[in-house]
């Protein structure tokens, strides 16, 4: 861990495609600091490095112009891309650092961080004389330790490590070779969770939920996982990165990110019907990710998923510039595994409440949202056209343990007659 006199700073070079972004500068009281460069300001066709700085955003130029300065924590643009709980004790165990480390685990970690920002760690002479004045007699010192062996964040609490598939087998990714599959290993906490996690998914699918490629993948076709507690079960599940391709990055952030709010914010800091108004006012296709959006909280709904909460929702910006709603993720039927859980995770319509919520409170959402209830109501519909026929006979050819279906079915059976299956 460094220990820096009190005009000492570690500096870290950020770049998003290949351009400089700015600098980000990290104090030895755990004070931690962003400065956009001016070539990035000024740039007409910048990449997009959060929704709050794109060109069609009201305070964007003011935003950049102005340092984003934090205290331990880094700013929540920055502090969503780092892991949170077994995994980032995991690292910080590793690398000998307290947890809350955020600079330093940032610095470990910048090569391969979700999305497509790269954070370098820069030498003292190669800081420009202007990041240094700005902070008086701050004096830019070298950075004690760079290690180069495994290093991948993966925003989230859930074990999972980023992977590369060749050959019919998963390898943690080293080095310049980017993870194009995440790995959700199984939990020592909750019985099955990637054939449930698998199964919602599928059936979400069904439904017309846009999804990622994904898999069950056996554990003994994973190498290099680090020693970690596994149950004796014998599946992972496997997701394709979307903003991955051809070893290439697609940039993406979750609505923590967009929303400037810190992980622990996730539940209680904003509401479905902000997310959906954000979606249709600056995506490139406001309409259609308003309407697969609806889609998707009602699958939520059905499948009892408790946990949709803010970083479960992202944008992909596959144009460099332009944010669309990425493809779903992290659909999991957790009522198995909370009992008497009867809530989703933000505010729909005036209410959390599974078993209370009907078309009333979805047409109030898109009413408080800006969008159009007829063209929200033809997806719902179908959603639900689709859930009453093909789920019932899908669900029994689905690797969710027994259990689990007839809770599922369960919970079909109590939600309101707009919903019921």
């Amino acid at each position: 861990m460094n220990t820096l006199t009190a005009d000492e700073v570690n500096v870290l070079r950020l770049r998003l495609h290949g351009r400089l972004v700015g600098y980000l500068a990290g104090f030895h009281d755990g004070r931690n600091v962003l400065s956009f460069a001016d070539d990035f300001i000024s740039a007409a066709a910048r990449p997009t490095f959060t929704l709050t700085t794109h060109p069609e955003f009201s305070r964007s130029e003011k935003l950049l112009t102005e340092p984003w300065s934090r205290s331990r924590k880094l700013h929540p643009v920055l502090s969503n891309l780092l892991p949170e709980g077994a995994l980032r004790e995991l690292l910080a165990q590793s690398l000998k650092v307290d947890v809350d480390s955020e600079f330093y685990l940032f610095s470990y970690l910048g090569q391969d961080l979700p999305g497509a920002l790269i954070a370098e760690p820069m030498e003292p002479d190669e800081v420009p004389g202007t990041v240094l004045a700005a902070h008086g007699k701050a004096k830019a010192v070298k950075f004690e330790k760079i290690y180069r062996e495994n290093r991948f964040s993966l925003a989230g609490v859930q074990m999972k490590f980023s992977m590369k598939h060749r050959d019919g087998r998963y390898n943690l990714s080293t080095g310049d070779v980017l993870g194009d599959w995440i790995i959700k290993t199984p939990s020592t906490q909750h019985k099955d969770v990637p054939v449930n996690e698998f199964t919602a998914m599928t059936l979400a699918a069904m439904a017309g939920v846009d999804l990622p490629e994904i898999k069950l993948v056996e554990l003994d076709k994973l190498d290099n996982l680090p020693p970690i507690n596994l149950p004796d079960e014998k599946l992972a599940f496997a997701i394709k990165r979307f903003d991955r391709s051809d070893n290439r990055r697609i940039h993406m952030e979750d609505f923590a990110q967009v929303l400037v709010k810190y992980p622990h914010e996730k539940y209680n800091s904003a509401s479905y019907e902000q997310i959906a108004k954000i979606l249709y006012n600056f995506s490139g296709a406001g309409l259609a990710d308003a309407q697969q959006f609806a889609r998707r909280l009602l699958v939520n709904i059905l499948l009892a998923n408790g946990d949709a909460h803010i970083k479960n929702w992202s944008l992909l910006y596959s144009d460099q510039i332009t944010p669309r709603l990425s493809p779903a993720y992290d659909i999991v039927t957790t009522r198995v595994y909370i009992d008497d859980e009867s809530q989703y995770a933000l505010n729909l319509g005036k209410t959390k409440q599974w078993y209370e919520v009907s078309y009333t409170n979805f047409e109030a959402w898109a009413k408080r949202a800006g969008i159009p209830w007829r063209a929200i109501k033809p997806h719902l519909d179908d959603t639900m056209e689709r859930a009453r026929s093909l789920w019932p006979g899908g669900i029994k050819d689905l690797p969710m343990n027994d259990e689990h279906k007839e809770r599922l079915r369960e919970h079909w059976a109590g939600l309101q007659q707009d919903f019921r299956i």
